[in-house]
């Protein structure tokens, strides 16, 4: 406590101190940093949380020190695959900065439309590597089960905590929201969403390669898995799925007569529900990785205000930005729990058993 105390007291101190250190920096120094160093906060964050085509890794402008990923495109006049990277980009084709820097081809009527484009984009690569990591963790943990004997021990240190971790997901999300006689088939799925959430959800809390990826912020990748979901859901519903949907057991009025009420509901919810899966994951990771891209602005855009302001700007920061990593391990763990418990929940609705009147 008594340190806890001291790092407010550190912490307002600074604050407190910011006008004086602010009125002794000099004037003629502070208009050639607001003309240098200005800094535009919502351009950095957005820049950051968008996809791109190489891994940044430090630095801004000319010295932003980052990795090339491999740009492969099609040219639509010619047929003609090229493999490139950003530097090395060939003529006629263009990064469209108002498609948010996509590739676009230039043809010689003057029109231009995107490019055919299968690059290795830094969310691609960000997926490539966490199908790397689940693959060593799994594999690791399913060699240490080959080779244990019948009169082992249970498993321990990290071995025991993924098998903790597996089997309070399989059994205590799967297995009771799904039933017991349709949950095994699912399971593998279910899993592999949870895991593959969290694992990406980790990686892109380290700021540097191979982590800071903005995956599951990316709405087309939870896009991706709530489409999934919403196929397991309706392609293996069983009748009474769809007769709950198309002929509920409700009042005649309600379902047919004058209007189709109830089965009109019914039938928008089947988009409604992978929808919500899809907004709630995008939203809440990106959020996350928006705050403390911005916390991290801050730290440079107090320096231009004078060194009273840097100092405790810098401090307040610093603080925001272990506090908010900290709620984004957690959040990390939460979303990818909630998105697999959301997705067995759906799943076994679609699984509903007849009742005899």
């Amino acid at each position: 406590m008594k340190r806890i105390k001291s790092i407010f007291l550190l912490l307002f101190a600074a604050i407190i101190a910011m006008p004086i250190f602010a009125q002794e920096a000099p004037a003629v120094a502070e208009a050639e940093q607001k003309e240098e160093a200005a800094i535009n906060i919502p351009e950095i964050v957005l820049e950051h949380l968008a996809d791109s085509y190489e891994w940044h890794i430090c630095g801004e402008g000319e010295h932003a020190v980052s990795i090339p990923l491999p740009i492969i495109i099609r040219s639509s006049e010619t047929g003609q695959w090229h493999f490139c990277t950003e530097e090395t980009l060939p003529e006629g084709f263009f990064f469209n900065e108002e498609a948010h820097g996509k590739i676009y081809e230039k043809h010689a009527d003057g029109t231009s439309e995107r490019a055919l484009d299968l690059s290795l984009t830094k969310s691609a690569v960000q997926i490539w590597i966490v199908v790397f990591v689940m693959l060593a963790v799994f594999l690791s943990c399913s060699r240490w089960y080959k080779k244990r004997d019948e009169k082992s021990e249970a498993p321990r240190g990290f071995v025991g905590m993924m098998e903790m971790l597996t089997m309070a997901i399989h059994d205590g999300v799967i297995r009771a929201c799904v039933g017991e006689k349709h949950y095994k088939k699912f399971a593998p799925y279910l899993l592999t969403v949870f895991f593959f959430i969290l694992t990406t959800n980790i990686l892109g809390l380290l700021p540097i390669f191979p982590g800071g990826a903005n995956v599951t912020g990316n709405i087309n990748i939870t896009f991706f898995l709530a489409v999934c979901t919403m196929l397991l859901v309706n392609i293996f519903g069983n009748k009474e799925y769809w007769k709950e949907i198309f002929w509920p057991e409700v009042p005649l009025f309600l379902k047919a007569y004058p209007a189709p009420l109830i089965p009109v509901i019914e039938v928008v919810g089947i988009f409604t529900k992978p929808f919500a899966l899809m907004v709630r994951l995008f939203a809440n990771m990106m959020a996350g990785h928006a705050i403390i891209l911005s916390f991290t602005c801050v730290i440079f855009l107090g320096w231009t205000m004078g060194t009273g302001m840097g100092i405790g700007l810098n401090a307040f920061s610093a603080l925001m930005l272990l506090f908010m990593n900290l709620v984004e391990v957690l959040v990390a763990f939460v979303q990818a729990y909630v998105f697999t418990l959301l997705s067995a929940v759906f799943i076994g609705l679609a699984h509903p058993e007849h009742h005899a009147e």
